[in-house]
């Protein structure tokens, strides 16, 4: 059972890890003039794809190592814990942002 559960979050992470790679490529700087407000929710959603996709990589490479390393293999335990935060951070600021923008506006 538990290898079941650790088959399909390894799929999960595997897939939305190429899905990051595909929001990082369709929010490319396209050197348009922007406003402020636009620009930090493209820096938002920038940030939250960068650090999920440092988190897919730090969970695969976790997953593949050898558990004799137990320097290496803390290290990446601490990045997919640090990365994590960092993207749940990210995608709470993004509506809270949408929100100040809006309160400004009115």
């Amino acid at each position: 059972m538990h290898t079941v559960n650790l088959f399909c979050h390894g799929f999960v992470v595997a897939i939305s890890s190429i899905a990051c790679i595909v929001g990082l490529v369709l929010l490319r700087d396209c050197k348009q003039q922007k406003d402020d407000a636009t620009e930090t929710e493209e820096i938002l959603l920038r940030m939250s794809f960068s650090y999920w996709l440092v988190y897919c990589i730090a969970f695969g490479i976790e997953k593949m190592l050898v558990p004799n390393w137990e320097e290496l293999t803390m290290t990446l335990r601490i990045t997919t814990a640090l990365s994590y935060f960092l993207t749940f951070s990210c995608v709470l600021s993004l509506p809270l942002h949408k929100f100040a923008v809006r309160q400004i506006e009115e």
